[in-house]
């Protein structure tokens, strides 16, 4: 940023005017770099868009794997809940904030915790694409026995496999920064339908199913 001064200082200027001459600018440049953004994503968060590769792949491999009619893996019951995360995290892109999103809003919401921490399935289901995944990096798209679909995003390393059975609770990945993100932290996307577009709130979905994030 330029600063422009109307005029110099006048003849005969203190050196404590312009002490004080410099304070002030250097206050102004603090003031400005301070200043609340309009961008609401905050360090170690994402710029996930929508990706067409991403989506692609998605439906080809949804197509794929028959419907799950019940069956779990690692005897998961439909109806169970998990925590994503088992250690403490902080939340630097909540669910719904507006923004520069392809959705106009933030489709999922971002917990920053240090690279490689373990990630849990949040319920039972069938991991559907376990790859790298566009916008998102590293991903594992789970469908869950509800017909919804969880997400998690900007993985470092994935543990699963595409077509897998899964448990709520089942480590599936490990924590990272891969993809389009500004800093290591799990995005997790709670989809009503396969496409996207047709994402939920985490928080509250999951709150309905007895697991609290917030």
């Amino acid at each position: 940023m330029t600063t422009h001064m109307d005029r110099p200082p006048e003849t005969g200027t203190t050196r404590r005017d312009a002490l004080g001459i410099a304070m002030a600018l250097l206050g102004g440049a603090f003031s400005v770099g301070m200043a609340p953004s309009a961008d609401p994503r905050t360090d170690d968060s994402c710029l996930i868009g929508y990706d067409a590769e991403f989506e692609d792949a998605l439906a080809e491999a949804d197509e794929q794997i028959p419907p799950d009619e019940g069956r779990l893996g690692q005897g998961g019951l439909p109806g169970v809940f998990a925590l994503p995360l088992r250690r403490g995290y902080r939340v630097t892109a909540r669910y719904g904030v507006r923004g520069n999103w392809q959705a106009g809003h933030h489709t999922g919401i971002d917990l920053a915790v240090p690279r490689g921490t373990p990630v849990y399935a949040v319920s039972a289901g069938t991991v559907v694409l376990a790859q790298w995944s566009g916008d998102y990096g590293n991903a594992v798209t789970v469908r869950m026995p509800d017909g919804h679909y969880a997400v998690y995003g900007h993985l470092n390393r994935i543990r699963t496999r595409n077509g897998a059975r899964i448990s709520a609770g089942a480590r599936i990945a490990d924590s990272g920064s891969t993809g389009r993100a500004t800093g290591p932290h799990l995005h997790l996307e709670i989809r009503a339908r396969r496409p996207y577009g047709t994402d939920v709130n985490p928080v509250s979905y999951l709150a309905r199913r007895g697991v609290r994030l917030l």
